[in-house]
């Protein structure tokens, strides 16, 4: 046989010995009493029996595992031999059983969890080294040009040459970084946010330290507690799919939906819900449109969730089932009661991720700020779909991030949104800081159809557009115009002049101008309304700030309303303990602590409903009452126009 043959040869028996190697944890028993070494190595092998068998293969090598002394707040750590220590102290109750039964105010409860979950944690720092070499192929070809020195060869052999790099990622891959709370920046590829705002419901706050960390701690997790799949589904999956398909035996079955805290303004309804990805047949991209307010000026982006009614099969006809569709909607908590626009843009506000129904978003934007809504259908397969909705229920109990108006605003949240969520190669590379411009780039990259709009009356219909009630005041006012000799040339200017400007036509107007009339003063009462909550934020501020004791009662109550209402936004305040989506042994306490949120603001919101006019300036209340007192005037009008003409329908 020729010697390089030979070299081959020994080659693939070396190789053929490395796939088969798996890691050794390895006691340095030398100080150890027999006790102590039979406790140790019963530790080591628990810690061995819970690993993925992929993660053993691909750490083949020695571990040595040693006791010794460091501060009593220190469990273990990965050592500078490329090993593991454990803390001394933590010796002698390991060896007697008492670890297994003494508390601790850690995460995982006892001494000796907490020393099986310390192994788990320092061997995950060591694979993850193991997989982050920065020159992985040269470190390949040298130990193959090692195991051929041994057997005399000189120089790099051929059968080394060509060797690929073996790389696994752990805290590195993008799409962990993403689902970790460390995902792309919007408008910066490649770089990543540095701040992690996944803060709420954590299992253990050193996990947001860095990526590293944040692995070894949720490695512990998806090992160790039967309900990590549950509490962290997305997350869980990932961890699978990198381990080869491997779940750990131990895993509980999960509900069938997640919990969340629907932030209506209804306060006498109960806030707790549960959303089922199973009943979500589309995920539209929800665009309120532009107006001229500065905030506003590029639209406002939110995703919105087509829900089929209870016992309808998924299908198109879920579309109508409008009281079962939900809005996630990100935007800035104010805790006080002024935005800022300045704080908007230095981040002081805190961004979080509303769970709206869509009736109040279609009122809010259409009747009130007098917006369009656009909804198009997002193009994702129903893994990806379902993948979005549970990314999106993930945030709800986690993310507390900081808004800003330019930077991280509701389209850049949207897309960080459904690139974590949706994991569609096509978002990878996408960017958008303006709502407006997301949903073109969504169109061009074949990620959303905007084709539901080419038939408006259908779009309109089918619900895929929302009009807003500006075109319907508009065309009241036609109606005025050709029925009355009124000056104004458009909606705007009829109600930017005072009620008593408006009264004296009331007497002019027949059954059809009438009816006009009664819409287009309910939508100057609306106007009216948002001119006093308005002022009424300036003045709260101004006479808080010069203690104007007239504004003590009913400035308690606005405070105490956005106190009480932070959780709809911030739903992980109702629980202590417990970490990601709540579990059904939590609902209880979610059920009893929304529901007395919920009847506190309903209190509250009555006697602001009662103080708040005592508050306005003189002559805003007197336009206030002036509008209702013209709507009441204009029914009495229209009942007896319609007693007089028989009770016909109006042409």
């Amino acid at each position: 046989m020729s010697l390089a043959r030979a070299w081959l040869l020994a080659f693939a028996l070396l190789t053929s010995v490395a796939s088969h190697a798996e890691l050794r944890l390895v006691l340095d028993s030398d100080a150890l009493d027999s006790s102590e070494r039979q406790a140790s190595q019963a530790l080591l092998d628990e810690a061995l029996g819970a690993l993925p068998p992929s993660f053993k293969q691909r750490l083949d090598r020695h571990v040595n595992v040693r006791w010794r002394a460091m501060p009593a707040e220190v469990y273990g750590r990965a050592g500078r031999f490329s090993g593991i220590e454990l803390n001394r102290q933590l010796l002698a109750s390991l060896s007697d059983g008492s670890a297994a039964t003494t508390q601790t105010q850690r995460p995982h409860g006892n001494v000796r969890r907490e020393l099986l979950a310390t192994v788990l944690h320092e061997l995950t720092h060591l694979y993850d080294r193991a997989q982050l070499w920065p020159d992985d192929e040269q470190h390949l070809l040298q130990r193959c040009r090692q195991r051929f020195a041994s057997l005399g060869a000189v120089g790099l052999p051929d059968a080394c040459r060509g060797q690929t790099a073996r790389r696994f990622t752990l805290s590195d891959n993008p799409s962990l970084l993403d689902l970790a709370g460390w995902p792309q920046q919007v408008g910066r590829r490649g770089a990543r946010e540095q701040a992690n705002g996944q803060v709420a419901r954590s299992p253990d706050a050193y996990e947001l330290s860095n990526p590293l960390e944040f692995v070894a701690v949720n490695i512990e997790y998806f090992l160790l507690d039967p309900s990590y799949a549950c509490r962290r589904p997305s997350l869980a999956r990932h961890l699978s799919e990198h381990f080869a398909g491997w779940t750990p035996a131990h895993q509980q079955p999960c509900a069938d939906g997640y919990a969340y805290l629907n932030a209506g303004r209804d306060f006498a309804r109960q806030p707790l819900g549960t959303l089922d990805p199973a009943r979500v047949y589309q995920v539209d991209y929800l665009l309120a449109e532009a107006n001229q307010e500065w905030a506003s000026r590029w639209g406002h982006s939110m995703l919105r969730l087509v829900i089929c009614a209870p016992g309808r099969p998924r299908g198109p006809d879920c579309r109508l089932d409008l009281d079962e569709h939900l809005v996630l909607s990100y935007r800035a908590f104010v805790g006080d009661l002024q935005l800022s626009s300045w704080d908007g843009l230095t981040g002081v506000y805190p961004s979080r991720l509303f769970v709206l129904p869509l009736a109040q978003v279609i009122e809010e934007y259409t009747k009130v700020e007098l917006r369009s809504l656009a909804s198009v259908p997002l193009q994702l397969n129903r893994v990806q779909l379902e993948q979005l909705v549970t990314r999106a229920a993930e945030q709800h109990w986690s993310y507390d991030g900081d808004y800003y108006f330019i930077s991280n605003n509701c389209a850049v949240e949207t897309l960080k949104l459904l690139r974590s969520g949706s994991q569609h190669p096509r978002l990878q590379a996408l960017d958008s800081i303006l709502p407006n411009g997301l949903l073109d780039t969504l169109v061009a990259r074949d990620l959303a159809d905007r084709s539901v709009f080419d038939d408006p009356s259908e779009a309109l219909r089918l619900g895929y557009r929302f009009d807003s009630f500006r075109d319907r005041y508009q065309a009241m006012f036609t109606v005025l115009q050709q029925r009355l000799p009124i000056e104004q040339d458009n909606v705007e200017d009829w109600l930017a002049q005072t009620a008593a400007a408006r009264r004296p036509w009331f007497a002019k107007a027949d059954l059809r101008a009438s009816a006009a009339l009664l819409l287009l003063e309910q939508a100057a009462l609306r106007r009216q309304l948002l001119l006093a909550q308005d002022e009424l934020k300036r003045r709260y501020l101004t006479g808080r700030a010069a203690k104007d004791p007239n504004l003590d009662k009913a400035g308690g109550a606005l405070e105490q309303i956005l106190a009480n209402s932070g959780f709809l936004s911030r739903p992980a305040e109702l629980l202590e303990g417990g970490y990601g989506l709540p579990q059904r042994a939590e609902w209880q306490r979610l059920e009893v602590e929304s529901r007395n949120r919920q009847q506190q603001l309903r209190l509250l919101s009555d006697d602001l409903d009662h103080e708040v006019r005592n508050l306005l300036e003189p002559a805003r209340l007197a336009e206030l009452e002036a509008n209702e007192a013209n709507l009441v005037q204009l029914g009495e009008h229209l009942r007896a126009l319609h007693k007089a003409s028989g009770g016909l329908r109006l042409p």
